[in-house]
């Protein structure tokens, strides 16, 4: 396995992977959650989505202009702001051409807008001509279908395929197939191997454990039960069965597993060529909340005992991955028990990570010693924020190329809410973006001192 995640750079080396050549232009669209399209002919638990939160994970899209370069294209919901884009010129970055849609609706993903505006279709499509291929945070049926009316192709495997890959079930599979070690858990395909696996669950619970429940497409937090009795357990069994009834299929998409004490979230990612080839691009500590992702610590509190077993992992994944077919960007979750031992694999997702889009920022900005973090601040706001004012409120912190402080790498979700909420009333959005410094605890500071002076944005 090719390892040296820091060379540069990364999209000349995931060009190449995926097409064999680092001289094809990319157009990247940054649909976010696109599990959720996966999972749109599946059987899973009941979920409530809003409306504000969608709009915010779906201006997420605005991460895709930092992974493009000169000669690239990416595709976006809504124009940066201004000064926004020129804080990023300023930095050093070569930003791809940025092509905005018509009419984007808060509701739909970049992908769905792209479609539903005939003239960026047509610009698109003369994009062909020059060798482009469309790079998604993830394939789906729709990205195929923009594909086909641009004429443009995908960089990616099928979407089908990379719709199995990143079912829960088939890491599941694929962990027992080679040997590595996860938490205890049954594959739910079935009712009838649900109804099997909720006895022995239903051990773990009288022995005073937890269980989950897990769509196979579930992702931030979403499509997930805690399940701590019995009595829970079979109600969510009854819920299953019946909604499989009503539908009239014997299919449905979940494991079941035990709970595990953690130490720590680990993410790690590698990329899978053409040709069968596996390169390990690095691992980080990831921050969650509630199995929300929250951030990343680079680089992990890791010991080089810990990092083999990762290697390991990402190396025979990556392995079984190319005999079936996939190529492309992998990024799989694992964790650090309090022991100190690793699970692994917990799921792999055959898409972009969260991770995947601050690997410029690391190549440019994070040297050797240095350390990083990436995160989000929740802020809530009366009206839109522009970049300048935030400019003004961070000061110093904002970092200006070299030292310490912010790296902002989305501001689009700042202000996501905004067109959906009445006349005066306050709205949430997310500032995302990269702490960087000499140590652990000048980000500590660094973050203590960015969430005082975002709280005087914050509504009335």
């Amino acid at each position: 396995m090719d390892t040296d995640s820091t060379s540069p750079n990364f999209i000349a080396r995931l060009k190449t992977a995926a097409l064999g050549s680092a001289e094809h232009p990319f157009v990247f669209l940054g649909n976010f959650e696109v599990e959720e399209l996966w999972a749109a002919d599946e059987l899973g638990l009941p979920r409530v989505s809003a409306a504000g939160s969608t709009a915010v994970v779906n201006s997420m899209d605005e991460f895709a202009l930092l992974l493009g370069g000169k000669g690239d294209h990416v595709v976006l919901k809504h124009a940066p702001d201004p000064d926004y884009h020129r804080y990023l010129l300023d930095l050093g970055f070569e930003l791809p051409e940025v092509h905005v849609v018509a009419a984007p609706d808060p509701a739909r993903n970049v992908s769905q807008d792209a479609l539903a505006d005939p003239a960026l279709v047509a610009t698109l499509a003369e994009l062909a001509t020059d060798g482009a291929h469309l790079l998604p945070h993830g394939a789906s049926a729709v990205e195929e279908e923009l594909s086909a009316r641009t004429g443009v192709p995908l960089a990616t495997p099928p979407a089908a395929l990379c719709k199995s890959v990143n079912s829960k079930v088939y890491s599941r599979q694929l962990a027992d197939e080679l040997g590595l070690r996860q938490p205890t858990g049954w594959v739910c395909d079935t009712p009838a191997q649900l109804a099997d696996a909720v006895p022995e669950a239903a051990k773990v619970l009288a022995e005073g454990g937890t269980v989950v429940v897990k769509e196979a497409y579930g992702v931030s937090g979403k499509g997930i039960a805690v399940v701590t009795s019995e009595q829970r357990l079979l109600r969510l069994q009854r819920m299953i069965e019946r909604t499989a009834q009503k539908a009239g299929r014997d299919r449905i998409a979940l494991v079941t597993e035990t709970w595990v004490d953690k130490l720590a979230d680990l993410n790690y990612q590698f990329t899978v060529g053409r040709d069968g080839s596996v390169r390990f691009d690095f691992v980080k500590e990831a921050i969650t909340e509630n199995g929300v992702h929250k951030g990343h610590r680079m680089p992990p509190r890791l010991d080089d005992a810990q990092h083999a077993v990762i290697r390991h992992a990402a190396d025979v994944l990556g392995a079984r991955l190319a005999e079936d077919g996939y190529y492309g960007v992998v990024g799989v979750d694992a964790l650090v028990e309090p022991d100190g031992g690793i699970f692994p694999v917990l799921e792999i997702n055959a898409r972009n990570n969260m991770s995947t889009y601050q690997v410029p920022l690391q190549e440019r900005f994070v040297p050797a010693g240095a350390v990083a973090m990436a995160r989000h601040y929740p802020v809530r706001l009366a009206a839109p924020l522009s970049f300048a004012r935030l400019r003004e409120t961070l000061g110093e912190l904002l970092f200006a190329g070299s030292g310490s402080g912010l790296l902002v790498n989305n501001f689009a979700t700042v202000n996501a809410g905004a067109g959906l909420a009445a006349a005066g009333e306050a709205f949430a959005g997310r500032l995302y973006g990269v702490l960087i410094g000499p140590s652990a605890e000048t980000l500590d500071e660094l973050d203590r001192r960015i969430t005082e002076r975002l709280a005087t944005l914050a509504a009335a």
